[in-house]
């Protein structure tokens, strides 16, 4: 049965360690994915707010052309393509739509939909496209997309997700389980 997939980009589809090389350079510093315990990359930065969010606007479009796809999420996401509909449902901004389509192009995966929402509130976007399953990072929008949609969450587990999660929010550690995971909920 044909069912279609919510999909989360950065930190799921994207290396969730994509961001720290960008940083490191960025700021001088030397962190590791085990360093970033907070989805606030400014927590862990440490400068104003000011200066990372400009830093941040400046740099977005070689980020995200140039981030590392996460293991297994091609051959995953391409083989999901043949059975499923994939929208992408991201918090990057709208302006952002051609260097996302060029980078989806460039690591050969297909996509039925790419939503850049600009927010992170991805409830309203899950519903309008009526996804029967979502794949996350952010471990308050997986809680949300969960209980307001009634569906289920699969939630990649990074150092800066580790908060409790509910029935239905399920933790997988790679595509590989969360493959495994969906083969065993469409039977």
């Amino acid at each position: 049965m044909r069912k279609r997939f919510g999909i989360d980009i950065d930190g799921t589809v994207t290396c969730p360690s994509a961001l720290v090389p960008f940083i490191n350079e960025g700021f001088g510093l030397n962190l590791t994915l085990a360093d970033v315990k907070e989805y606030d990359l400014n927590k862990v930065v440490n400068v104003p707010q000011e200066k990372f969010s400009k830093w941040f606007v400046e740099n977005e479009p070689v980020i995200y052309e140039e981030s590392p796809l996460a293991e297994g999420a091609e051959t995953i996401l391409n083989t999901w393509k043949k059975e499923h509909e994939l929208f992408f449902i991201s918090a990057r901004g709208s302006h952002l739509l051609e260097n996302t389509k060029k980078w989806f192009n460039k690591k050969g995966l297909s996509y039925n939909h790419i939503e850049l929402i600009g927010s992170h509130d991805k409830v309203a976007s899950a519903k309008l496209h009526q996804v029967d399953l979502f794949l996350e990072d952010k471990h308050d929008n997986a809680v949300m997309i969960h209980e307001e949609c009634d569906i289920p969450v699969l939630l990649f587990n990074t150092p800066y997700n580790q908060d409790p999660i509910p029935k239905g929010v399920v933790r997988v550690n790679n595509w590989y389980e969360a493959n495994t995971w969906v083969k065993n909920w469409l039977r």
